[in-house]
């Protein structure tokens, strides 16, 4: 209940990023659920990484959405880790016609396994997946570029 009264106190340009943020999740679960090959052509540009700035008009939209991902992620009721969280966040900068790249990484866990990780950088900001990034080999990384539609 604490929650909801918490939730109902934020303004309502919240409320609205943070119910966008919960569908984008769970259009990402879904979407988690195809084979790998269905997936990466939504993606973007396979080794493509766009621009490492961008315009700082942006930069609160971004960090808003990073915000929204990363709160609503902890309140669902299906798994929303990294892959969920990058896939929710780069669908919300595309409707907003920002660029961004998802990032796919691998690595050994402490008893030799191989682990993955996806995180989502645009200009600058890491959107989603920052703090696990640098442990992680990237092996993929699929670029949407908004100003120059070649993707």
């Amino acid at each position: 209940m604490r929650r909801l009264r918490t939730f109902m106190a934020w303004p309502a340009e919240k409320k609205r990023l943070m119910l966008e943020a919960l569908v984008y999740l769970a259009w990402a679960r879904i979407m988690k659920l195809l084979p790998f090959s269905r997936l990466a052509p939504s993606l973007g540009r396979p080794m493509k990484e766009t621009a490492n700035v961008h315009d700082l008009m942006q930069e609160r939209s971004i960090r808003r959405i990073s915000e929204a991902v990363r709160v609503m992620s902890r309140h669902t009721f299906w798994e929303s880790q990294c892959l969920v969280q990058a896939l929710a966040a780069k669908k919300m900068l595309e409707r907003r016609h920002m660029d961004s790249t998802l990032y796919l990484g691998t690595a050994r866990d402490e008893r030799g396994n191989l682990i993955a990780h996806a995180w989502l950088r645009s200009g600058p900001i890491y959107v989603t997946g920052a703090g696990e990034r640098h442990r992680f080999t990237t092996v993929a990384a699929f670029g949407t570029d908004h100003s120059n539609r070649k993707d």
